[in-house]
């Protein structure tokens, strides 16, 4: 068992795969609550930290897991409180503090665009097959947050590997029928499956109406046909930022984007008004890489 100070040096150091800890949570509360769960652990036989990718035998390095990973057995009833369950348990942590954020993140039922079978509700990535991922519900949460500003009604936003559509479905309802919500994915499997989600979701009537589209191609190279954005998401992570991507960027927009290899960063692309760019990291990030379809599905870079 880790000391105080060991512990505390293993777990500021830690990144994962859509999971950040540097700046997400108060330092103390992000401490006191993982010693509260290293204390269980003495009479638990259950794991503290699990991982749907790997296991991981000490706490300096997490592939997907998440220290609220375990409090999905809490909760019980419809998806719908399950969903609640898990926002309130991500307000709780300091993750979610915008209201629109928190009603938007409650009207999309995550449970709609993961696997059947696999936990919706836990806080961690999960596998949605061809070498792909759905970021874990924070990194959503932190990304919707950090784009709320670009996410006004009527304003475009883009969606770069939109995977089962989770992301795009809520950008759709934050721009509203007047905006436009573009997801781009270059697995057609994929597409297909993300279409017949958001058709199952609140989100359902912008499809139909044509202010929400999820297309197949290569996200590298955006969505020229309803550019320039104000938000642009990108869901894995780039050697380097795409020109095409900054040019589709609206000047005064906004683009969030994990850089890097194996080492990685989020970044936060701002646009500014005389078409200059800003960039600043926002915190240590783990995505699966921004590459061809072929590479993607081979597993290879």
């Amino acid at each position: 068992m880790p000391s105080s100070i060991s512990l505390q040096h293993s777990l500021s150091a830690t990144i994962a795969y859509g999971f950040r800890y540097r700046t997400l949570l108060k330092q103390h509360t992000f401490l006191s609550y993982a010693a509260h769960q290293l204390q269980r652990q003495k009479s638990s036989t259950l794991p503290l930290f699990s991982s749907s990718f790997c296991r991981v035998p000490n706490l300096r390095f997490f592939t997907g897991n998440s220290l609220f990973s375990r409090m999905e057995q809490f909760w019980s009833g419809s998806s719908v409180n399950r969903n609640k369950g898990m926002i309130q348990q991500l307000q709780r942590y300091g993750v979610i503090k915008s209201h629109k954020v928190t009603e938007i993140m409650e009207t999309v039922d995550r449970g709609l665009f993961v696997p059947d079978g696999t936990p919706a509700y836990v806080d961690s990535p999960m596998s949605i097959g061809y070498n792909a991922t759905i970021s874990a519900p924070h990194m959503h949460a932190m990304c919707l947050e950090l784009l709320e500003d670009r996410l006004q009604p009527g304003m475009h936003a883009l969606d770069v590997g939109s995977g089962t559509g989770y992301l795009t479905a809520c950008f759709a309802l934050m721009v509203g029928p007047q905006g436009r919500a573009v997801g781009v994915e270059h697995i057609p499997e994929l597409v297909t499956w993300s279409i017949k989600n958001v058709e199952k979701s609140a989100a359902a009537p912008l499809l139909k109406e044509g202010s929400l589209s999820l297309h197949v191609g290569d996200g590298r190279k955006g969505w020229p046909e309803h550019a320039p954005y104000d938000a642009i998401h990108v869901g894995a992570a780039a050697a380097d930022v795409p020109q095409d991507l900054i040019d589709q960027l609206k000047p005064g927009g906004r683009m969030v984007i994990p850089v890097g290899t194996f080492f990685q960063d989020l970044k936060v692309i701002d646009k500014k008004l005389d078409g200059s760019i800003s960039v600043r990291s926002e915190t240590s990030v783990r995505y699966v890489p921004l590459t061809s379809r072929e590479a993607q599905i081979k597993g290879t870079d």
